[in-house]
């Protein structure tokens, strides 16, 4: 028998860790993903200011998996019907690819940037979704600061301000002043919505555009791209903005496997007949009939369940008494607060009061690097809380309570 794991993000990893401790020996367990690699996504802005990171956010998955078989390769698609991945694995077979199936598999593919057909935005504009990307946007930020003066500056332009695009707005910005190039490059936030992180209580909306403000990032909400060329951005009132560089986190879609789609599954995370859909790839909606929001601890969380529940399947099969199936649990998303780095400031929400300055930062850090450690990537955890310790002389600790009684999940990596 085997059960197939598709992705080795967040929710990838979390149930293949899980499923290694529970299953059977006698069940084969694979795990598939493109680079065979684990990427700690909610720290992937930093790359942009600090290259060195990216060793600490990549954990090499033969490091923190003990039984499971990693193969290396690209999930092109899945038959849930008959049970069976076709995989692009650089050169297997005629035309490079090759099938593997499986009994049970659960696809935790994540989500992939949605540029929604807006004409030439994916042809212009860098997402932020891998590594190579906060590489790319690293470099094209210095080599536009490099030709920039006060007279003539630099425009930097973010579009989408949700938790993705504000962390990049911030480090962008952070970075000028790194660089020197505080008063030669502008960075702007584009918002289609009226606020900045539209789907978030309105104190923590008030207290991240606060952040941002004092930042010098220049937020243009009530703005809607209509399309983009090599040097400026359309809107859909018929405006325009020159750009010197252009990084897009408005929106997400389903993995190219999933044919872009991210498919409504139930709390139980069951999407079709032996096959699971688990965190950003599918659209959860749990116990309680709501729906979850994209992040990170999301998606932890629905893996324990996913786990259990695919136990559940594998033994009862494995027993051959036939019969029903077991009863699945549900999952249901009960958070805790939200949380989001600026530059060298975060804003965290903790039920319904809001945290900035040293507060706010040492959560982010405790998140980040526990996160680590409960994957196994105790060394990684260990370097990233000494990368990010230190605070720039001044930072102060301020609280804003609101009894409006909104609760979100601690989490970072929101692309809406």
């Amino acid at each position: 028998m085997r059960v197939a794991v598709f992705g080795a993000g967040y929710a990838g990893l979390t149930l293949a860790r899980e499923l290694e401790s529970s299953l059977p020996e006698a069940v084969d367990l694979v795990v598939v993903d493109e680079d065979a690699s684990h990427l700690v996504q909610h720290e992937l802005h930093r790359v942009v200011r600090h290259p060195d990171l990216a060793e600490e956010i990549a954990v090499d998955l033969d490091e923190v998996l003990d039984r499971a078989t990693v193969r290396e390769a690209t999930v092109t698609d899945v038959d849930t019907d008959a049970g069976v991945a076709t995989l692009d694995e650089g050169g297997t077979g005629e035309d490079g690819t090759a099938e593997l199936s499986y009994d049970v598999g659960a696809v935790c593919l994540g989500a992939e940037t949605n540029y929604y057909d807006l004409g030439g935005v994916a042809d212009h504009a860098t997402p932020l979704k891998r590594l190579a990307d906060a590489e790319a946007v690293r470099a094209d930020f210095l080599g536009a600061a490099a030709e920039a003066t006060a007279a003539d500056p630099a425009r930097v332009v973010v579009g989408g301000a949700g938790l993705s695009g504000v962390q990049v707005a911030g480090e962008l910005a952070a970075l000028a002043r790194d660089e020197g190039g505080r008063d030669a490059v502008e960075v702007v936030l584009l918002e289609q919505a009226d606020s900045v992180a539209p789907n978030f209580p309105e104190n923590f909306q008030r207290a991240v555009r606060e952040e941002l403000d004092a930042r010098d990032v220049r937020v243009e909400t009530g703005r809607t791209v209509a399309s983009a060329d090599d040097e400026a951005i359309a809107f859909d009132d018929g405006t325009a903005m020159d750009y010197d560089q252009f990084v897009w986190t408005g929106g997400i879609r389903g993995p190219d496997a999933l044919r872009g789609e991210r498919p409504v599954v139930r709390g139980d995370l069951r999407y079709e007949n032996g096959t699971f859909v688990v965190g950003d790839a599918g659209r959860v909606v749990d116990t309680d009939g709501e729906a979850v929001p994209a992040s990170a601890q999301a998606a932890i969380r629905e893996a324990g369940v996913a786990a259990d529940n695919i136990g559940r399947l594998v033994d009862h099969e494995l027993s051959g008494e036939g019969g029903f199936e077991p009863r699945l649990d549900g999952y249901r998303f009960d958070s805790l607060g939200w949380l989001v780095s600026i530059g060298d400031g975060a804003v965290a929400q903790v039920g319904p009061t809001v945290l900035r300055g040293k507060s706010a930062k040492a959560l982010k850090t405790t998140v980040g690097a526990g996160y680590l450690s409960s994957v196994g990537a105790v060394e990684n955890a260990a370097d990233l809380v000494r990368e990010e310790v230190g605070w720039p002389e001044g930072e102060e600790e301020t609280e804003e309570p609101d009894g409006d009684g909104e609760t979100g999940e601690l989490a970072v990596d929101d692309d809406r």
